[in-house]
C-alpha cells in the first residue's frame, strides 16, 4: 500500500514539475502558427511581368468607360480594340502561388469573355448596343481582378440601378466618384459605389 502512495506522489510530482515545459512549447507553436511569416506564400504575389500586363488591360479597360461617359462611339471601338489586344496579351502563365492551376484556367476564361466582347463591341455601331457588351467586360474584369488579387491600385465597383429599363447594371472604376458610361451626359453621376478591391495592403 505504501508503495503504491509512494509511486503515485512521484508520478504526481512529476506531471507537476513537466507541465510547464509542454504548456510553454504549446504555447510557441501557437506564436509560429500565428506568425505571418510562417504563413504560406500568397497567390497575389505575382511577378512584375504579371502586374504590367495586367495595368496595360485596366488602363484600356478604363480608356472604353470613359468613351462611353463621354459617349464617343468611335473612340470606343478604338478602345475596344485596344482592349482586346491587352486582353490577348495578358500574362497569365506568370501568376504565381496557382499550384492547382486552377487560377490560371479561370483568369483565361475571363480574358477570353473580355477579348470577346471587346471585339463585339468594337464592331457595333450602336451606342446602346456597345453599353450592353461593356456590362459583360465590367463584369469579367471584376471577377478577373478579384482572381487574380492584383496589387496596384485601389479599384471601384459602382452600380447604376437604371440601366437598361432599369435592369441595372456595374461597372469598375479607378474613382470613388461616380461616373456613369451607361448615361453619359445624361446622368452622369447616377449611381453608387457597391463594393471596393485593394490587395495592395
Amino acid at each position: 500500500m505504501k508503495k503504491t502512495l509512494i509511486v503515485v506522489i512521484v508520478l504526481a510530482a512529476v506531471v507537476l514539475i513537466a507541465r510547464p515545459f509542454f504548456c510553454n512549447s504549446d504555447k510557441k507553436d501557437d506564436k509560429v502558427a500565428e506568425d505571418p511569416k510562417q504563413q504560406p506564400l500568397s497567390i497575389s504575389a505575382n511577378t512584375d511581368a504579371f502586374n504590367q500586363s495586367f495595368t496595360q488591360l485596366l488602363n484600356a479597360y478604363n480608356s472604353l468607360k470613359d468613351a462611353l461617359v463621354a459617349s464617343d462611339a468611335e473612340k470606343a471601338s478604338a478602345a475596344g480594340l485596344a482592349l482586346k489586344a491587352a486582353a490577348d496579351s495578358l500574362k497569365v502563365n506568370e501568376i504565381t502561388g496557382d499550384t492547382s492551376g486552377v487560377i490560371k484556367e479561370t483568369a483565361q476564361a475571363f480574358t477570353g469573355t473580355i477579348a470577346g466582347s471587346a471585339q463585339a463591341l468594337a464592331a457595333e455601331k450602336d451606342l446602346k448596343n456597345k453599353r450592353k457588351e461593356f456590362e459583360m467586360i465590367a463584369d469579367a474584369m471584376w471577377s478577373l481582378t478579384r482572381t487574380v488579387r492584383y496589387t496596384g491600385q485601389k479599384l471601384y465597383w459602382q452600380y447604376c440601378p437604371m440601366a437598361f429599363d432599369n435592369k441595372g447594371a456595374y461597372w469598375m472604376s479607378f474613382e470613388r466618384e461616380i461616373k456613369n458610361p451607361y448615361f453619359g451626359s445624361e446622368m452622369l453621376n447616377c449611381g453608387s459605389v457597391e463594393d471596393s478591391l485593394d490587395y495592395s495592403k
